[in-house]
């Protein structure tokens, strides 16, 4: 369950005036679901793996909490700029841990999945970043709404507020992204999941 995003939008609202207390009642609320976020992320994993959802949390919070001239609109607006950068966390760890492996033969990808990180999987994540990255070239609102609702679980009416766009404006770009990107999948890997 999220926090109440009225609450995190009030608490973002004074932190950045400047109000300590607010950030020490905006810790918990969001560390909460930053967990919940990297425990997404990291359903595959089993324990011991190279990489711990803790420590993805933290280095996430970490580079949050160092962005002081953010404007933050709303808790979806945070959210997903926390999913964004979890993405890039987990990327740059599949890259050191992989650093040029594909897994041999073409083998299906889940957008869906892609982002639950496991070791044996890492190239995925690269991969699925690869086509992000190539989305955002060619269109960075479908790009955004891609890491909104995939990255940072916000739904239709979340992440249209966050944009500043209609819900159906959402649902349709979401699923011409979703195409898209498959079709980018497709072609790279040789087939992708539908």
């Amino acid at each position: 369950m999220h926090a109440n995003s009225h609450e995190i939008t009030v608490l973002l609202a004074e932190l950045k005036k400047g109000n300590k207390q607010a950030e020490e009642q905006l810790i918990p609320l969001v560390y909460n679901e930053l967990h919940r976020l990297s425990r997404h992320y990291m359903r595959g994993e089993k324990q011991g793996h190279t990489l711990q959802a803790s420590a993805l949390v933290n280095e996430v919070y970490m580079r949050l909490a160092g962005e002081h001239n953010v404007d933050w609109k709303n808790r979806a607006h945070f959210f997903g700029t926390a999913a964004n950068i979890m993405r890039r966390i987990l990327v740059d760890h599949a890259r050191a841990r992989d650093a040029g492996k594909r897994g041999g033969e073409a083998e299906k990808i889940s957008l869906e999945n892609a982002f639950v990180y496991t070791d044996a999987q890492s190239w995925q994540v690269v991969a699925v970043h690869e086509a992000l990255t190539r989305l955002e070239e060619w269109d960075q609102r479908q790009c955004r709404i891609v890491e909104m609702r995939f990255f940072a679980g916000l739904n239709v009416e979340e992440t249209a507020e966050a944009m500043g766009i209609s819900p159906t404006t959402v649902k349709r770009e979401f699923q011409m992204a979703k195409a898209w990107l498959y079709g980018v999948l497709s072609k790279d890997f040789g087939q992708a999941a539908p």
